[in-house]
């Protein structure tokens, strides 16, 4: 009976183990099980992206309002159109605020950072960012330090 009792317990560990594994690796992903959350989809156009994912996440304020869900090249520019999702209850970021791919530490992940601007009309659904800012490539920072170039 004792034994019994022991593999329960140690059955019972191991479950919770397995579900905590569960959890963290959907927060460290970015996943998520929410699915019925409205957004609108915004654009923006860089010159460079760095090593931005979809997933991403997009930022204002230091919250969390929205996920890169699309990182394209568009032929006719030449440039990279990052296409996200924001929170539909988000609904008044104004139209000349900027878009800035930024990192998270030195090395961190890459994410949109939203800065906002002061118009009194609204990016809609569909809309895009007109004022952006690229990633800043910490290996091409090295090298004009070293090479002394501005």
């Amino acid at each position: 009976m004792r034994m019994r009792t022991v593999e329960i317990s140690v059955g019972g560990f191991m479950l919770a183990g397995m579900l905590a594994l569960v959890v963290l690796a959907l927060k460290v992903s970015g996943l998520s099980l929410e699915s019925g959350n409205q957004v609108y989809t915004v654009t923006a156009m860089f010159d460079n992206t760095g090593t931005l994912k979809p997933r991403a996440k997009v930022a204002l304020a230091g919250v969390i309002v929205g996920r890169v869900t699309k990182v394209e090249l568009d032929k006719q520019t030449y440039m990279a159109k990052v296409e996200m999702e924001i929170d539909s209850h988000i609904d008044n970021i104004p139209i000349d605020s900027t878009a800035s791919i930024v990192t998270a530490g030195l090395l961190g992940e890459k994410y949109i950072g939203i800065s906002i601007g002061g118009d009194i009309d609204y990016i809609k659904d569909g809309g895009r960012f007109e004022d952006t800012q690229s990633a800043v490539i910490l290996e091409e920072l090295i090298g004009k330090f070293l090479l002394g170039s501005q």
